[in-house]
């Protein structure tokens, strides 16, 4: 028979004498991190918070990076791409089993678009961190189209002999990408050069090969050719440590029978020592042989004195009255100076609307780009990554100026070998923080990838305003060759919008770029969204419609709950709201959604995301 156990005494019946297993170790605090070291008032606290960090933790965030979005492909697109009652009302079939032994995978087409929907790291963060420092940010405040009527030379000369390093060094930017690999640019690049109290205007062309007969390098020398016939005044580029060659031979012929000013440039002598063996090089009949470093930058003032004095002078009268629309423009409020400014947080109304045309690779980008210019602007050819520099073009309509920013396409990191398409890529999202239109080229034989989402995550999170423009919509519906049934708009708009969920707001247009079709409608959406994002509402309006919202139906946990004085638009370009709390907590994901959707509905700012900003009132200053 088991002993009876002893009952405990009086003594021992209070929480701090009776022995327990979760007793407060010897020399810790009452008040430590675990359970067993807290008293049993404060366990209950402890319990609560570690309750509300693990609810937190199973909180689905909706952040554009987080959509894995869903591959939609062929003119219908995937029948499973929409919920089973969405394809009811629309009329689409059910999605055919895999066969039986397949284990559900379906084919080996269907795994890789399966595979596209994960999300796709755009940017190598190893190649990335090792060039930002190298890449500066990109002007935000661009002169008018007014100014640039200074004179133009250009730089040309074979590949790789180190011309796009000579106009970096020039215009004092890393606007033209710079590597090891020959050929990394194809498209004319445009820069100022400020030299002794003058404005020169320089472009950068590709590596001329005369007489190769290649779809790129053909298409390079017709571009490098349009830059000479509008430039008064050429330097051709060599390589000082390498012998002669027959493209230099070529090109020299060439420029001189030209008539224009032509000077040569022997690059890469580095050093003084080296710098006589320039002298070799006047066999190609120059008589202007200037030795030059664009990586140190040695040789540069006689360069450009002599490329300054063989340049015409703009007229006096000319001059003044650009300066004077300069300093009449700048001196306003309203538009923005010449000054660093953030462009998210942008005041100005201004004269330009810059848009990024952004996509994955050979979707169409540079096509339209030149349907909207009307001009071959940017090299087009069926190869995948063709475009690598950014490439702009400024277009005036209705009284306002367009400039169109061709950028590279953005691959997933695993299809990024070449360090040209790393920068590329860096080079394509750093154009698109300073646009304020981005335009998400979608490829309508392939629908909308993973990959689509991602980039367009890129253009929402950096505060640009989003038109979708679905490209090649006439390879759908009436040039149709694989026999199907025409394309649906109205099935396909749905279902792009389901894939793209978080970029409701952003308007959706079906063109041709390469036949010109509804090419027109780019320029209203454009203008449509440049407006609506600089649209400001005052404090008196939005305290008005704050007392109409019914915030109950938001939807929000009660401890995520808090309670608005009242919100006020701090800025614009994007409109940005702040909104003056009780507490100075995160604003909840349910709640943001509910208050953007009533604004959308009273203000509509179509085409661009609304911020919101939280500020407690009664905020504790911190020590």
């Amino acid at each position: 028979m088991a002993p009876e156990k002893k009952r405990l005494g009086k003594k021992h019946r209070s929480a701090v004498t009776r022995p327990h297993k979760g007793a407060t170790p010897k020399g810790a605090k009452a008040g430590a991190s675990t359970v067993g070291g807290a008293s049993p008032k404060g366990r209950k606290g402890i319990a609560a918070k570690k309750s509300a960090a693990f609810s937190q933790s199973k909180v689905r965030t909706q952040s554009p990076a987080r959509q894995k979005g869903r591959a939609i492909t062929g003119a219908q697109m995937a029948p499973g791409a929409l919920p089973k009652a969405e394809r009811e009302r629309l009329g689409i079939p059910e999605p055919t089993r895999a066969p039986k032994g397949s284990r559900g995978m379906g084919s080996s087409a269907e795994v890789q678009e399966r595979r596209l929907v994960h999300r796709a790291a755009l940017s190598d963060p190893e190649t990335e961190n090792a060039f930002a420092s190298t890449l500066p940010m990109i002007e935000e405040a661009q002169r008018p189209s007014d100014a640039i009527a200074a004179p133009l030379f250009a730089i040309c000369g074979r590949p790789n002999v180190g011309k796009s390093t000579l106009f970096n060094r020039l215009t004092g930017t890393r606007r033209s990408i710079v590597g090891d690999e020959p050929g990394i640019t194809r498209d004319r690049i445009y820069g100022e050069v400020d030299w002794e109290g003058r404005v020169l205007r320089i472009v950068d062309t590709g590596g001329v090969v005369p007489d190769d007969e290649a779809l790129i390098p053909r298409e390079i020398f017709r571009q490098a050719q349009i830059a000479l016939d509008e430039a008064e005044a050429i330097v051709q580029v060599v390589d000082g440590r390498a012998e002669l060659t027959l493209p230099d031979i070529d090109l020299a012929r060439l420029l001189i029978k030209s008539g224009k000013p032509v000077f040569l440039a022997v690059n890469k002598m580095d050093t003084e020592k080296i710098a006589p063996q320039a002298e070799s090089f006047r066999t190609l009949g120059y008589k202007d042989v200037f030795p030059v470093s664009g990586e140190h930058g040695l040789g540069m003032g006689d360069l450009m004195d002599a490329v300054a004095a063989a340049l015409p002078q703009t007229e006096p009268e000319e001059a003044e009255e650009l300066e004077e629309v300069w300093e009449d423009e700048s001196a306003t409020d309203e538009e923005a100076p010449r000054e660093r400014k953030l462009r998210s947080h942008g005041e100005h109304v201004s004269k330009e609307t810059s848009i990024a045309i952004i996509g994955r690779p050979n979707v169409g980008k540079s096509t339209l780009l030149n349907a909207l210019t009307g001009s071959g602007r940017a090299i087009v050819s069926p190869i995948a990554g063709t475009t690598r520099d950014a490439v702009d073009e400024t277009v005036e309509r209705n009284g306002h100026s367009f400039r169109f920013v061709d950028t590279a396409g953005i691959r997933r990191k695993g299809k990024t070998t070449l360090m040209a398409e790393k920068l590329s890529v860096i080079m394509a999202r750093k154009h698109l923080e300073a646009a304020d239109v981005a335009l998400l080229v979608i490829d309508a034989t392939e629908g909308v990838t993973g990959l689509d989402a991602n980039i367009g995550g890129y253009a929402h999170e950096s505060g640009r305003s989003v038109v979708i423009v679905v490209n090649k919509w006439d390879a759908v519906t009436t040039n149709r060759e694989d026999g199907q049934a025409p394309a649906d708009q109205k099935v396909y708009t749905e279902q792009v919008r389901h894939a793209l969920k978080y970029l409701d707001y952003a308007p959706l247009i079906f063109i041709s770029a390469r036949d010109g079709i509804n090419v027109d409608e780019v320029f209203k959406k454009v203008q449509l969204v440049a407006r609506e994002r600089r649209k400001r509402i005052s404090t008196g309006q939005m305290n008005k419609f704050l007392d109409n919202v019914e915030f109950e139906k938001a939807g929000v946990p009660y401890n995520k709950r808090l309670r608005i004085y009242y919100m006020t638009q701090a800025a614009v370009a994007p409109p940005t709201f702040i909104l003056f709390t009780d507490r100075d907590v995160k604003l909840h994901f349910s709640y943001e959604r509910f208050l953007e959707n009533q604004i959308r509905a009273q203000w509509r700012f179509i085409g661009s995301p609304i911020w919101f900003k939280v500020r407690a009132r009664n905020k504790k200053s911190e020590k």
